[in-house]
């Protein structure tokens, strides 16, 4: 009797083994040849086939999935003991219920983590084919059910091989010229609150003596607190009663209204957002604050005597506690809002179609940045018309216009090339106000300049040469502001997070940081200013900036910044500092005591005057401070938002301490941004190295798995991570660990260190597996690893690859391979320009052209 069943041979590696029961006979013998010839012969017909990219996969389970898994997979994950407790055996066809296995199988073979290295390899064209295949089945049986989107997530962009998109691609790949979907992209909340900006704050211009001050065209900055408000006449306000806080409460603001997942990574991919109805309900309502604002400035949110240059003239209305409320603001007499159409349509009497018509057509381009067809500014001017005649003018007009706010094109960015003739690959290009308003939405939050609206009338944006003309003259002018390009850096470095992480008062307090009240929080928040400025300062030069921003040994500070860019103080130097603290304060007290002595002798009889309040300087006995002079420069902060809580734009550019800090991920922002409440995170670190600057990729957790590591305050960081080092973690955790333990030369508060637990800290690590194998290898600390990859073509050729997916939207494919080998060698051969980079980015066939599908031909109509 014999039972067979599918298996791997361990020293041929050929599938169809067939495993006997109780004994070998000569049947099962010929049985075994003969499904080994067969396989064979079978083997030139699968690597003969060619494979197109984007192609449906015509194949079926049985055919094709089912022998992939025998061949390659069961062996390790059979029905008996199998790896990781993950059986594939019974594994059947793709459904709703095993969709999560098999998305598991689909992360790993994309990877190449399964086969493992030691097994025989499935060839590259059978590998891309069963991914594909995997996930074309999976978003069929996920239609109705939410669908599969994990293929489109920007995290699982690096599932694409890289040595496939960078190198020679083996025989039997054919590419098709690329292009990107036609698609609407919902406009960011930078984007939304910088447009409503616009409509009733006047930005001051360009400064080039003071480049880092905010300017018209820069985004909306948040506050202290890490809010993105919109802020009305606080350019208005020269009086108010009460501190900081009654500042901020009495002041008229509206937060941003989309929505955003606030997390690591690139945030602005098409497929991330809607606006859903309390949404759309909340812009209706900020839409008429704006419109009441345009037309009557201050007047309408506060009372007539509230506008005086002289707030002493109205002391009898300014009486009582008026803290925290709307009146108690004074406002200048100076108009400094922009004064528009609306403003027209509401100072002049009556109501004329040609000031309706004038006001909603100017109201439709400041907020969709193009003109409004015939067609769609007839339709407005009824609208309003209808709602004046129903509610009367003022309050018929707010309502009318505000309609406008809601307009598809006010809340998304449509890329649909509904016009245009396809090719024969299908491919349309963008052109007219489609492709101006891509490449102005490419680098602007702001309406197009002059310059390009007349090359959009004048049909003068329809070319591959068109669109590089005008890419380069704005980016060749420094006036003409481009947030567009300092968000892709904070995206992908993410050092903007700190300010977000709640971190535990005492833990935080023994990094030597300060603790006290917010004041750690606002560090963090100047912080992400500083380190925009420095950004766009190495952005200036446009040489070598990847190799700049990680090795670059200029620092951005601010006043706390001595103290964050310092070193932690061991124990006994704690106990030296406080002693020379109480010391100082005992010869303080001495001399006080004798002046006051002296003092009695010469005035006998008489009683001695009140003693001053003296304020104590807070001493940071945990920190040794950096030295951190030089010249005073500025970065971008918000408007006056909080009286005097309001962040200054005044910095100093410094260096930082040598041998301790190297570049921006040994700064405090990203460092910070990179840890927990208690502890640093040497995992997400590890993880972000390895996924930004080496190209790899990290499957999900699985549920199975409780990622938490023990609880052992006696114990360092790394200590505790020993339990990542089970078989079951360590295929995924060398990947992470290695790159983000050398980082623990830094506490989680981002102070430089060199004890932990009053012990010398292991600050060792190891480049595994990275691709590149003159990468590969120990490290002694965090510097080293950074010299080291900051010098590798291979995190130019990533840093390429995250660009493209910030710019086109979407994830990399391998159609998309000659795109970025020109971005490379146009970054690479004009000495590290990102300007030169955006440039091939952004006349690129993805860039330029469209794919239509039903579902976006049918959003024209």
């Amino acid at each position: 009797m014999m039972m067979l069943r599918f298996s791997i041979c361990q020293k041929c590696g050929i599938g169809f083994q067939p495993v006997m029961a109780e004994r070998t006979n000569g049947k099962s013998i010929r049985l075994c040849l003969t499904l080994i010839l067969l396989l064979f012969s079978l083997a030139p017909a699968v690597h003969a086939e060619t494979y197109t990219p984007g192609q449906p996969i015509n194949k079926d389970f049985d055919s094709f999935a089912k022998s992939f898994l025998v061949n390659h997979c069961v062996d390790c994950h059979g029905e008996y003991d199998p790896e990781g407790g993950l059986s594939l055996e019974d594994l059947g066809e793709v459904d709703e219920i095993n969709a999560s296995t098999w998305t598991s199988v689909w992360a790993q073979v994309a990877l190449n983590e399964m086969p493992p290295p030691d097994m025989t390899q499935p060839e590259v064209i059978e590998r891309l084919q069963f991914s594909d295949w995997v996930v074309n089945e999976l978003s069929r049986v996920l239609r109705d059910k939410g669908g599969f989107h994990a293929h489109r997530d920007p995290n699982k962009g690096n599932f694409v091989d890289h040595e496939l998109l960078f190198g020679q691609l083996p025989d039997g790949i054919e590419l098709r010229p690329t292009s990107s979907p036609a698609r609407i992209w919902r406009v960011t909340p930078e984007e939304h609150i910088t447009r409503l900006n616009e409509l009733i704050n006047t930005e001051p211009e360009f400064d080039p003596k003071k480049p880092g001050l905010r300017t018209r065209g820069d985004a909306v900055p948040t506050n202290h607190g890490g809010e993105l408000k919109l802020y009305f006449g606080t350019d208005r306000i020269i009086f108010w009663q009460g501190g900081t806080v009654a500042y901020a409460t009495a002041v008229k603001s509206v937060p941003a209204v989309l929505s955003s997942a606030r997390d690591h990574g690139l945030e602005n991919y098409p497929d991330f957002y809607t606006v859903n109805s309390a949404e759309a309900t909340q812009i209706m309502g900020m839409a008429g604050d704006i419109i009441r604002y345009m037309m009557d400035g201050p007047l309408s949110i506060a009372h007539p005597y509230q506008i005086t240059d002289d707030p002493k003239s109205i002391a009898d209305k300014m009486k009582g506690d008026l803290r925290g409320l709307p009146t108690s603001l004074v406002y200048s007499t100076k108009v400094v809002r922009p004064l528009t159409p609306v403003y027209d349509l509401m100072n002049e009497e009556g109501v004329t179609d040609e000031r309706v018509r004038a006001a909603v057509d100017f109201l439709f381009e400041a907020l969709t940045f193009r003109p409004p067809s015939k067609t769609e500014s007839d339709a407005y001017v009824q609208i309003v018309n209808q709602s004046i005649d129903k509610l009367g003018k003022k309050d018929g007009a707010v309502l009318g216009l505000s309609s406008i706010f809601l307009d598809r094109d006010a809340l998304f960015r449509p890329e649909l090339a509904a016009y245009g003739k396809p090719d024969a690959y299908g491919r349309v290009m963008l052109q007219d106000w489609e492709l101006g308003l891509a490449v102005n939405h490419a680098l602007r939050y702001i309406q197009p300049d002059e310059a390009l609206r007349d090359a959009i009338v004048g049909g003068r944006m329809r070319t591959r040469a068109d669109v590089e003309r005008e890419v380069r003259r704005m980016l060749a002018d420094d006036s003409i502001r481009k947030p567009r390009i300092l968000q892709f850096f904070r995206d992908y470095f993410d050092y903007d997070q700190g300010g977000y992480i709640c971190k535990d008062t005492k833990a935080l307090a023994d990094t030597g940081a300060d603790s006290r009240g917010v004041n750690h929080y606002r560090a963090m928040f100047d912080a992400t200013a500083s380190t925009d400025r420095l950004i766009e300062m190495i952005l200036q030069e446009d040489k070598d900036v990847l190799k700049q921003l990680l090795t670059t040994d200029k620092v951005v500070a601010s006043e706390r910044d001595n103290i964050y860019f310092g070193r932690q103080r061991s124990k006994e130097e704690r106990a030296a500092s406080i002693a020379a603290e109480r010391k100082a304060a005992a010869e303080v007290a001495k001399q006080a005591a004798a002046e006051l002595e002296a003092w009695k002798q010469a005035n006998p009889g008489k009683k001695p005057p009140a003693k001053k309040p003296t304020r104590r300087t807070y001493v940071h006995h945990g920190v040794e401070q950096a030295d951190l002079s030089g010249p005073t420069i500025y970065a971008r902060v918000g408007r006056r938002s909080f009286g005097r809580g309001s962040m200054e734009p005044e910095r100093t550019l410094a260096t930082a301490p040598e041998g301790e800090r190297l570049g921006i991920l040994t700064h405090p922002a990203w460092l910070v941004s990179h840890s927990d409440a208690m502890d640093n995170h040497a995992i997400r670190r590890g993880r972000w190295i390895q996924e930004r600057l080496l190209g790899g990729g990290i499957p999900d957790v699985p549920i199975t798995v409780d990622a938490m590591l023990p609880d052992e305050p006696k114990s360092t960081l790394r200590e505790r991570m020993r339990v990542t080092r089970e078989d079951y973690c360590w295929t995924c955790h060398k990947k992470m660990d290695p790159l983000g333990l050398p980082f623990e030369m830094y506490n989680h508060a981002g102070l430089y260190r060199e004890l932990e637990l009053e012990e010398p800290v292991d600050t060792t690590g190891e480049i595994i597996d990275s691709g590149d194998p003159s990468l590969d290898g120990e490290v002694g600390n965090a510097i080293e690893l950074i010299e080291r990859i900051a010098e590798s073509e291979r995190a130019e050729q990533v840093f390429v690859r995250h660009a493209f997916r910030f710019w086109m939207g979407r994830n990399e494919t391998l159609n998309d391979a000659p795109v970025l080998q020109a971005a490379h060698r146009a970054y690479k051969q004009s000495g590290g320009s990102m300007n030169e980079l955006l440039v091939s980015l952004l006349t690129s066939d993805a860039f330029l052209y469209r794919t239509r599908s039903d579902a976006a031909l049918a959003d024209t109509h």
